[in-house]
């Protein structure tokens, strides 16, 4: 994974980098919520911001992730404090992405939600096996988070899975679900879904034929070359939700009205 400060073009000003992160942060939220997911509230996905690193950008708690906009963002401090925006923060996602962002420089970004396929899975306590093309792109990239404290109430707890998930892009929370990182909101958001889609196929298939490990190899590095979440994150926007504009800020779209 690249550095986080690489993951955006370099001539770009802080700004517009802090502009399209958020962005992208109240997209992945639509996303989720056109694949039917969060409906609960049970769920987050995390920016970091470029100025102020030991910060970072989440949807305020009480929006509904079909309507999420930029303006529903609030920056959260390391601390938990909040630092811009308004309204209350979810607390869970404090809990769980202050300590991975701290402990991974290279991520931008961190998505977790709770899932019709990857929750029941996470309850197996096991990592992906190589049997569809998409579990590929996991292969020797993720990590599972084997303890029963699923009611994160604490950084120290959210600590833990940091140190489950090292330098992995994603991690199987025992009898919670799934969570992915990358080094933009999008590849965060994408490899969730592709997760999801893993975690689908192990329950339905019931004699799967494993793929040996060097195809496995192959096969992930060709996928994940040109960054596998950052295609499938495109491809679900221009699919369920075509004009990025209805996220921007109202004052923006007021501007250009």
């Amino acid at each position: 994974m690249e550095n986080a400060a690489g993951a955006d073009r370099q001539q770009l000003t802080p700004a517009e980098i802090r502009a399209k992160r958020k962005r992208d942060v109240a997209l992945g939220y639509r996303i989720f919520a056109a694949m039917r997911w969060g409906d609960l509230g049970d769920g987050h996905i995390s920016a970091r911001d470029p100025e102020r690193p030991d910060c970072f950008w989440l949807l305020r708690y009480g929006v509904s992730y079909h309507r999420a906009t930029v303006d529903d963002l609030v920056l959260v401090g390391p601390d938990g404090e909040l630092v811009e925006g308004e309204g209350p923060i979810n607390i869970a996602g404090y809990y769980i992405h202050q300590p991975i962002l701290a402990a991974r420089p290279d991520a931008v970004s961190a998505a977790h939600v709770h899932t019709g396929w990857g929750t029941p899975f996470s309850a197996e306590a096991r990592t992906f096996d190589t049997i569809t093309q998409e579990s590929c792109i996991f292969f020797e990239r993720h990590a599972l988070f084997d303890d029963e404290e699923v009611q994160v109430q604490s950084t120290v707890a959210g600590g833990r899975i940091a140190q489950a998930l090292g330098d992995s892009c994603a991690v199987i929370l025992r009898n919670h679900g799934l969570l992915t990182v990358g080094d933009r909101v999008s590849e965060a958001v994408g490899l969730f879904v592709h997760m999801e889609r893993v975690a689908e196929a192990h329950m339905k298939v019931r004699d799967p034929q494993p793929i040996s490990a060097e195809a496995a190899r192959f096969a992930r590095d060709d996928l994940i070359k040109h960054g596998a979440g950052r295609a499938a994150f495109a491809n679900l926007i221009s699919r369920h939700i075509g004009d990025r504009s209805v996220v921007e800020p109202a004052a923006r779209l007021k501007k250009s009205a």
